[in-house]
């Protein structure tokens, strides 16, 4: 099974469709926020979103289905990858509730070579998340070094630094 692509696997225009879904919980929503301490009531407090919000009910945070489409294009985009450089741009373009699926898609849009090293390039992708009805929920377009295959053979192949198993005996 492949995880992530070499730059050379990249070519702009492929769509890559992320799968599987993710059901979002008011579970994962809560801790989410409580572990980076974003405690507003619009997404921790049922009371407040229902009587003082447009939506009538809890939003999930934002920055959480972000996480989410991120980490499900790993093993497309960025399983590979030397660093990720920059997030160029982040749109929330929809609410999402407690108990939408959300589904991701990445389109390549550029790739250029490395001027320093021979042994990599960027690839510029734009994720896409929607929920089950087909939505757009959130769009982001970020810059990854990834390296070539000659990188990944020069460091062990498709699953470098894994051990081998000791003999049972």
């Amino acid at each position: 099974m492949q995880f992530g692509r070499y730059y050379e696997e990249f070519e702009v225009g492929a769509v890559y469709k992320h799968w599987p879904g993710k059901t979002v919980t008011e579970y994962d929503d809560h801790l989410f926020c409580l572990i980076t301490m974003n405690h507003h009531p619009l997404h921790m407090d049922v009371n407040y979103a229902e009587n003082t919000t447009d939506f009538g009910k809890n939003v999930v945070v934002g920055n959480y289905i972000y996480s989410l489409l991120l980490g499900m294009s790993v093993a497309d985009v960025s399983g590979k990858a030397i660093a990720n450089l920059e997030v160029e741009s982040l749109r929330h373009v929809a609410p999402t509730f407690h108990g939408d699926t959300i589904y991701g898609e990445t389109t390549v849009l550029d790739k250029t070579e490395s001027k320093s090293k021979d042994d990599r390039g960027v690839v510029y992708v734009e994720t896409i998340g929607y929920k089950q009805d087909g939505t757009i929920v959130c769009i982001f377009r970020r810059k990854v070094m990834v390296p070539k295959r000659s990188y990944g053979e020069a460091r062990g192949g498709e699953q470098p630094g894994r051990p081998e198993p000791k003999p049972r005996g």
